[in-house]
């Protein structure tokens, strides 16, 4: 990875030639290095495996595949590598997916060349880049998301139900839990079966595993 005095290596990736030879020649000129450019996401892919760059431009409407299921199966590759989205597309989705595929930045295409150089320099030092405008879309989705309700954990058992579960997940038998809680040992196995059915588990195994993953076996009874 580059470090403040080395120069960043940056792939430019866009199907339209012009566009990829002129940004080319600007970030160059700007004091970047451009290892690798390419005009499809499959090749996309390829050259950034070869050539490891700190940087990749990354349109988003390529040929073979496209520029999210490009910049999720690089960032899966190369996670020292960031993505730095340059669309001319500005709608709220594409620059949902695109983050969501693991881009670290969003500019659009109207973009200043002054803008674009500040960014993949933000970029590789791990740090976001957004068109103005666009980091409110992302927000607004993100406060969307965080008022919704949360889903529970675990399925919602009763406390009796979870006072069983625990005491069973310890080691105890049917019987034994029916002592400890001075119940028949009908209901105790009526609150086993009832639990299994809410957890859709098939076995006591499987009952006990589940205890133990959420830390039910730990908590105290």
């Amino acid at each position: 990875m580059s470090h403040a005095s080395e120069v960043v290596t940056v792939m430019v990736v866009d199907d339209h030639p012009l566009w990829t030879d002129a940004v080319e020649r600007d970030l160059q000129a700007a004091g970047f290095s451009v290892v690798a450019t390419a005009a499809d996401g499959d090749e996309a892919i390829r050259r950034a495996l070869a050539t490891r760059p700190d940087v990749v431009l990354m349109d988003l409407q390529l040929p073979t595949v496209s520029g999210v299921e490009a910049t999720r199966a690089i960032r899966e590759a190369l996670p020292d590598t960031k993505i730095l989205v340059l669309s001319a597309s500005g709608e709220q989705q594409d620059v949902l997916d695109a983050v969501k595929a693991g881009a670290l930045g969003y500019l659009l295409k109207s973009a200043r060349a002054e803008e674009l150089y500040e960014a993949v320099r933000r970029t590789a030092a791990g740090q976001a880049s957004f068109t103005p405008g666009l980091a409110g879309l992302l927000l607004g989705e993100y406060r969307r998301l965080a008022t919704e309700p949360a889903k529970p954990e675990r399925p919602e058992l009763t406390e009796r139900e979870l006072e069983v579960l625990r005491l069973i997940a310890k080691g105890m038998t049917a019987k034994q839990v029916a002592t400890r809680l001075v119940l028949s040992h009908r209901t105790v196995q009526n609150h086993v079966q009832n639990a299994m059915g809410k957890l859709q588990v098939h076995n006591r195994a499987e009952l006990v595993r589940y205890a133990i993953e959420t830390g039910l076996d730990t908590e105290s009874s």
